[in-house]
């Protein structure tokens, strides 16, 4: 399909334009105001005062060692995530809590027979590092990591190795599972809530001021969410789908006295999409064959192209009662509507072109967060997406905030090409347009790549590896 991409406007105003023409209600800050705006902001949590609006997602950088430790390109990494000056690090990477859990061979995880102790304070003292090279306090700085089970998209050895928590005929038939494994038990998934809650001990022990639960992109929290025909009591209703994140988050606290417990949760989702060869664009496949649709979690079950909130809702206001207070809202999932979860130009590895112009799927991110934010404004929440937006990010991202329409604003996909696109927004520099991210997706790759994630068009550092 054809649509214009927001580098291809030559002014703001012609970005405006094409914003407001797919909804009015959205708009653009006519100019940047730097740290004197409202991304320059402290916001308090507690008793830390967190320096600035913008944040660094967490991602998954396929670069550590075969022992789950961090190598010299994930420290690399880490420390761009400080010299953004960003002031809240949302976990920097997704961290496994045991080997099973590796989404790829590469992927840092907890392992009991190296230091992996020694491995956490390492990421968090490249963070501390990359913010004084840029001249930044470290007083206002908040650093967590993200702890993760992969399940179903798990690939510990480099081949599919999933670990199931209910049927779903539908990414069954995307994944090419046929048959589907036996769904973990209940006894098995309470070893694997074990491993969460000893990996924030050691978190805790590195010193990082919280650990990310994370909740998204179709991985096990994520996929219990919507595992309604899960019989037992980790399945059907609510109250049954959500006790497994429950039961993990209060034995962190228990265990974990000080650690603040986040949670990045795929707030909406929708139908799986897959590659239509005779277009390259994404679309479904035997949607009228499973309609009700009773495997997603924020998705309306008649029309699971279509979001529908009050679960969502109502499981976020139960995190704030068990002591969560920062959220990190995304969408969907990278495996089965990429499109949806991280817009762009171009299709990641073996996946599809975005079905439509991927602006519209960064509005229903902005859109999304807008309503968690209005329901729980008690919540300090961090909004996604905004990556595609490309030069007019800091113009969207200050209207956002300014209008308390969200709290910080992450950046994933531009940390890789542009770590310090916040310290130049908030410095009230020129942006380096050479830099911004174009989202090639050549840093993802898909999920069956096996080179390290980076920014190869546009880091010269990963031109160099000759990957």
């Amino acid at each position: 399909m054809k649509y214009t991409t927001p580098g291809q406007h030559r002014t703001l105003q012609e970005f405006r334009a094409h914003l407001r023409d797919l909804d009015p209600d959205f708009d653009a800050d006519p100019e940047s105001t730097g740290a004197q705006g409202p991304l320059g902001q402290p916001l308090r949590l507690g008793e830390r005062i967190i320096g600035n609006r913008f944040a660094a997602h967490p991602m998954e950088g396929r670069d550590g060692t075969a022992e789950g430790l961090p190598s010299e390109l994930t420290l690399r990494r880490w420390r761009g995530f400080g010299r953004s000056t960003a002031k809240l690090v949302w976990g920097g990477e997704a961290y496994a809590v045991r080997e099973d859990g590796r989404s790829n061979p590469r992927q840092l995880y907890r392992n009991p027979a190296v230091d992996a102790v020694g491995g956490l304070v390492q990421l968090r003292e490249a963070v501390l590092a990359g913010h004084r090279e840029m001249g930044a306090t470290t007083d206002d700085l908040f650093v967590g990591l993200q702890i993760t089970h992969s399940a179903r998209f798990a690939r510990p050895h480099g081949e599919p190795a999933p670990r199931i928590v209910v049927r779903h005929p539908a990414l069954a038939r995307h994944m090419g599972l046929d048959p589907e494994p036996e769904p973990l038990t209940d006894g098995e998934l309470e070893e694997i809530g074990e491993c969460f809650v000893a990996t924030a001990r050691d978190a805790r022990e590195a010193g990082f001021d919280f650990i990310d639960l994370k909740c998204c992109h179709g991985y096990l929290l994520h996929e219990l969410l919507g595992a309604h025909s899960r019989p037992g009591i980790y399945g059907g209703d609510l109250a049954g789908r959500t006790r497994f994140a429950r039961r993990v988050l209060a034995a962190i606290h228990d265990e974990c006295p000080g650690l603040e417990v986040a949670v990045r949760l795929s707030v909406a989702d929708v139908y799986p999409h897959t590659l239509d060869r005779s277009t390259g664009e994404g679309r479904t496949v035997d949607l009228e064959h499973n309609l009700p649709y009773r495997w997603g979690f924020g998705v309306d079950a008649a029309d699971p192209l279509s979001f529908d909130l009050r679960e969502p809702l109502e499981f976020m206001g139960e995190l704030g009662k068990l002591g969560v207070r920062l959220v990190n809202v995304t969408l969907g999932s990278p495996y089965y509507c990429a499109h949806l979860q991280r817009p762009a130009v171009y299709a990641p590895g073996n996946l599809y072109l975005p079905p439509r112009d991927p602006l519209l799927d960064v509005l229903d991110h902005l859109r999304v967060v807008r309503a968690c934010k209005a329901a729980h404004p008690e919540l300090l929440l961090v909004g996604s997406g905004y990556t595609y937006l490309m030069e007019w990010l800091p113009h969207v991202a200050q209207h956002e905030v300014g209008a308390g329409h969200v709290d910080f604003v992450g950046l994933g996909r531009m940390m890789l090409s542009y770590p310090e696109l916040p310290a130049d927004v908030l410095a009230g520099r020129k942006l380096d347009r050479k830099r911004i991210c174009r989202t090639f997706s050549e840093c993802t790759g898909g999920a069956d790549a096996k080179r390290v994630a980076g920014c190869y068009p546009l880091d010269q550092y990963y031109k160099a590896l000759g990957e």
